[in-house]
């Protein structure tokens, strides 16, 4: 049987939120993918849905769909007692701008360009003999399989509403060159990826990873060279 409740938050950023009924006991939670419609929840929405109870953690609400016109109806209601309020017609689908697209085919071409330099970096270390090859691979691949773990992990914690994993320690992964399985990461839970400031400091953290490794390979030239 569909319940009915009303929308007590909602995080856009993270993706869920709450909804409080009157024949429920506890706010339940829900996922922006559990939600049918195009645009985002609002606060104070009226919405319909199934509920479910899944090991433990508290009830969840699944097929979540707005009551029509809840929050313009009580607003017309207010001013006019005799308005007649119209079903909401549905929304089409929105289409990615071409430019938006553009952009993303750029950042995706560009970060591709930025691996293979990164990796070009690490082989001539290793063959100028600055790096020792297994352990500089073996942990460049752990690290990287760790962060990319600690990315979805962070994903299925914030749809739970349970401890996150902060953001300094993504970060510091990045830095440390887990920075590839980050973005990987990124793009294949869409975890962070809208978040202005965060999507500032990874790139930052990109940054000074290879300025760091590109100074690491190139001190020893400077050391050796004859003074003037």
């Amino acid at each position: 049987m569909r319940k009915k409740g009303t929308v007590v938050r909602w995080d856009g950023e993270r993706g869920f939120g709450f909804i409080r009924g009157a024949d429920t006991v506890a706010d339940i939670f829900f996922h922006i993918r559990d939600y049918a419609e195009n645009r985002h929840p609002v606060e104070g929405m009226g919405v319909t849905f199934d509920e479910i109870h899944v090991g433990g953690k508290g009830p969840r609400a699944l097929k979540v769909e707005p009551i029509r016109n809840t929050i313009q109806a009580a607003e017309a209601l207010r001013e006019d007692p005799n308005a007649v309020i119209l079903p909401r017609a549905k929304v089409a689908p929105r289409s990615t701008p071409p430019h938006q697209s553009k952009r993303e085919q750029q950042l995706l071409w560009g970060t591709i360009a930025l691996m293979v330099f990164w990796l070009l970096l690490w082989i001539i270390g290793i063959a100028l003999g600055r790096f020792p090859t297994i352990p500089v691979f073996s942990s460049l691949i752990i690290l990287n399989l760790v962060t990319f773990y600690l990315y979805m992990r962070d994903k299925n914690a914030a749809e739970e509403g349970q401890w996150r994993i902060s953001e300094n320690q993504l970060h510091g992964l990045a830095l440390m060159g887990g920075w590839p399985g980050a973005w990987f990461a990124q793009r294949v839970f869409r975890h962070k990826t809208s978040k202005a400031s965060f999507q500032a400091a990874y790139w930052a953290t990109v940054a000074l990873h290879l300025v760091g490794l590109l100074a690491w390979l190139i001190w020893p030239a400077f050391q050796s060279a004859p003074a003037s």
